[in-house]
């Protein structure tokens, strides 16, 4: 099997494996192994997936760029880096779209923060470093990695919805009315308010955009963010 076949085979195991335990299959392994069990299971499960991907990525031969990168589209994928870094962290705390083992907790009277972005801002964070790596190392290898990752972030984020209607039928509609899947949606329409972010989501996104921009200078061999212009 060439190596660019090996990488497809696990990009579509990576994505599968999560839809499928987090969907069809998860309701069977609880009752099986309990939900510590399960939590577990999935993580190790997509621990092992995601490595797998990340070899067999290394593995593949580099193929010539699809399209130029020039500056412009740097300073794009850097402010959308930034973006995507915000809505990150802000998601890591009293996020309503996380899994949760016990009853459904309350959801928010308005939507605030990155809530007000996205209802979703973990899954767009992920999305969006997709898009980001894709558009400015647009090769065959990388469009199938960033690929994976934003069809389970995007996807993913979809089924949430789709399942959160099903747990929590009274909660997660009003909510929906509250938010919006697309960033920035609800606030275009008027059912959010942009503002009301926390520290954690500022000052995180920020650090975790500095720190994981410069970063690529000793892991890759070349600047990105930033770090490029200085």
């Amino acid at each position: 099997m060439g190596s660019i076949d090996a990488l497809v085979v696990a990009a579509v195991t990576f994505v599968g494996c999560h839809f499928l335990l987090s969907h069809p299959l998860r309701a069977g392994v609880v009752r099986a192994i309990g939900e510590r069990g399960f939590q577990g299971l999935y993580s190790l499960i997509a621990i092992l997936t995601f490595g797998w991907m990340v070899m067999a990525f290394r593995r593949a031969p580099v193929s010539a760029p699809l399209w130029a990168v020039g500056d412009t589209l740097w300073a794009v994928a850097t402010v959308l880096m930034l973006l995507a870094s915000i809505l990150l962290m802000g998601s890591l705390i009293r996020n309503p779209a996380l899994p949760t083992g016990g009853r459904p907790a309350a959801l928010p009277e308005t939507a605030r923060g990155v809530f007000a972005i996205t209802r979703h801002p973990m899954m767009w964070a992920f999305a969006l470093w997709g898009f980001c790596h894709l558009a400015v190392l647009p090769t065959t290898r990388n469009l199938l990695l960033a690929g994976a990752i934003i069809v389970l972030a995007l996807a993913g984020a979809a089924l949430q919805d789709r399942k959160k209607r099903q747990l929590q039928p009274e909660l997660w509609p009003a909510w929906e009315a509250k938010t919006s899947y697309l960033p920035f949606a609800a606030i275009a329409a008027g059912r959010a308010r942009l503002g009301g972010f926390g520290m954690h989501a500022l000052a995180g996104g920020v650090v975790v955009w500095l720190v994981a921009t410069w970063a690529h200078m000793p892991l890759a061999g070349w600047a990105a963010g930033i770090w490029r212009w200085l």
